[in-house]
């Protein structure tokens, strides 16, 4: 749960006209007359015990969220098995008014998407009736340009495998999580039926910075152990190494295992900072949180979309929209730059010397 921050409104303004600088926020206070910083104080007390309420009401949002997520199962339920080919669409569930230019024109946005390499194009001929929607995950995956990037080709042939992605909330009285949940067919890598993440919130402010409170933060995770079968973990891979021995000239060749790039490092999180302690926003871990938040808020209620690549559509049009929004800004500061340069360029330092130093000079 994500809450944007909007632009505060302009605070005591006059104590800062009065200032060459800009004035620190706590340095305002310290310039109120006692009485009226008494005052402040007290309004202070009250936002505290806003934000207490406030928190009290994201728990309430969670709870909701779980009331609702009891709902859409059903129907979730119903995609994974005409995805898995469990059971087949009616005619009537496979109607849908869909314009022809339009599903040409995914279509080939999806071929951009996805690179077939020229060896396997064969494979990728699509069978005249396949069972289900084969690779829709996986497809999902290729396509989100936040998922992309952490599948690798030894990845993919186990993705094939997923056949549902599923979020679970936190039950009343414990403590606010919510946990994925892949769920995979038996296949030749691991045993595992399900993998699972599990991240866990907040929503209470913090006492030491209690105004700092914005909703509910992921403020750590944790994954499982995937049981794989002799020789499949794509998560490492085995080097050699030749040593030689210093004294006797001997080489030997040592041979240990090393870490592996792969989608299934997710489910072995970095740990937290400890005792809450502060989080690099471009660290590993904040980027896990944010793909935690992606999977939950995106990917699985609009999986089908991101299927197509509409949703991506819809991702592309937003981030032109906040571009477009930070090239009208730049240029609104270029032409204040320009109002300025223009003034400036008025100014004629024979017109404008001071006549102070002149008139020293002169006595």
């Amino acid at each position: 749960m994500e809450v944007n921050k909007g632009k505060g409104e302009p605070g005591l303004q006059n104590p800062a006209k009065q200032m060459d600088k800009p004035v620190h926020l706590h340095a305002v206070e310290s310039m109120l007359p006692k009485a009226v910083k008494r005052r402040v104080h007290a309004l202070k007390r009250l936002q505290v015990q806003c934000g207490n309420i406030e928190a009290k009401f994201y728990e309430e949002v969670h709870e909701l969220e779980r009331k609702y997520a009891a709902l859409y199962r059903p129907f979730y339920d119903k995609r994974r098995d005409f995805i898995t080919g469990t059971v087949e669409p009616t005619d009537a569930e496979c109607e849908w008014n869909s314009d022809k230019d339009e599903e040409e024109e995914l279509s080939e946005q999806i071929k951009k998407k996805i690179v077939i390499d020229p060896a396997k194009k064969e494979d990728a001929t699509p069978m005249e009736d396949p069972k289900g929607i084969p690779d829709f995950w996986l497809t999902i995956f290729r396509n989100a340009d936040m998922l992309t990037d952490m599948i690798q080709e030894h990845d993919e042939p186990i993705l094939k495998h997923l056949k549902d992605i599923q979020v679970k909330f936190s039950e009343p009285g414990q403590p606010m999580s919510f946990t994925l949940e892949f769920h995979f067919e038996p296949n030749s890598y691991f045993n595992n039926a399900v993998l699972t993440k599990v991240y866990k919130m907040k929503s209470e402010p913090d006492s030491s910075e209690p105004f700092s409170f914005e909703g509910p933060e992921i403020v750590d995770c944790g994954g499982c152990v995937i049981d794989w079968h002799k020789g499949k973990d794509v998560t490492v891979k085995t080097i050699k190494k030749k040593q030689k021995h210093k004294g006797r000239g001997t080489v030997r060749t040592v041979t240990k295992q090393v870490s592996n790039p792969s989608f299934f490092n997710f489910f072995n999180p970095v740990k937290a900072p400890p005792d809450g302690g502060e989080m690099d926003e471009d660290s590993e871990l904040a980027f896990d949180f944010e793909i935690g938040h992606f999977f939950r808020e995106r990917i699985i209620p609009r999986a089908v979309l991101y299927f197509t690549g509409e949703a991506m559509e819809d991702d592309e049009s937003f981030d032109e929209e906040l571009e477009e929004s930070d090239e009208e800004q730049d240029e609104e500061e270029d032409e204040d730059d320009d109002d300025d340069d223009d003034e400036e360029g008025d100014f004629d330092p024979r017109k404008e010397v001071p006549a102070q130093p002149a008139e020293c000079k002169q006595q």
